[in-house]
């Protein structure tokens, strides 16, 4: 990331230094995702639909911890790995709103509210910022090289109003996840997320000039 573009990284001190913590990232390009594995100050583990797995990303990704999630079904197999990685004091990078769009967080799907309550992890909200303001010449898939891509983290949040993670720091334990699950619950925590996360990108586009 680092040689192909020119990342200005804020906020990298905010982040939780151990302990399972979840990064929500707005989503506006394909490269919104290895940007923050390249910058974040822990290792990250992204869910990624199943579609990226092509070829030779198919065994990169796996190798590197990332989690292959199908979209289309309720993936257990997807939903166990990503717990794993909160109960073993991991970094799990998810993108609330579920697919690429706008990158304005304006509408939340309920998979972060879950993994949060169920992980027992504070939400960290990351803004992606640059990464689709217009296409490279050489590439018009991505950025042009060597353009600067703001990446701005907020400060961490529980799901839940009132709601304390049992964290401690460290892996190889299990995280709290004693918070309630029903879906009044976790519709509650989603809205709560979706303004702590909004008002996150109002603050990184202040912050880095970008309107």
């Amino acid at each position: 990331m680092y040689g192909l573009w020119k990342p200005r990284v804020l906020g990298a001190w905010k982040v939780p230094v151990t302990g399972p913590v979840i990064f929500a990232v707005n989503h506006s390009h394909n490269i919104d995702g290895p940007m923050v594995m390249g910058v974040a100050p822990r290792p990250t583990h992204f869910l990624i639909k199943k579609e990226a797995f092509i070829g030779p990303l198919d065994p990169f990704l796996l190798g590197i911890g990332q989690v292959k999630v199908d979209r289309h079904t309720t993936d257990r197999t997807a939903i166990t790995q990503a717990l794993g990685v909160l109960d073993n004091g991991g970094a799990l990078g998810i993108f609330p709103e579920g697919t690429r769009g706008e990158g304005d967080f304006a509408a939340l799907r309920a998979g972060l509210a879950y993994f949060a309550v169920r992980g027992g992890a504070p939400i960290v909200p990351v803004a992606v910022l640059g990464s689709s303001d217009r296409p490279g010449r050489l590439i018009k898939a991505l950025p042009p090289l060597r353009s600067r891509v703001d990446v701005v983290f907020g400060d961490p949040f529980e799901a839940s109003e009132g709601a304390r993670s049992s964290h401690t720091g460290g892996g190889g334990r299990r995280a709290g996840g004693s918070g309630r699950r029903t879906r009044k619950a976790l519709d509650e925590a989603t809205e709560r997320i979706q303004k702590q996360l909004s008002a996150h990108l109002e603050t990184a586009r202040r912050l880095t000039g970008r309107r």
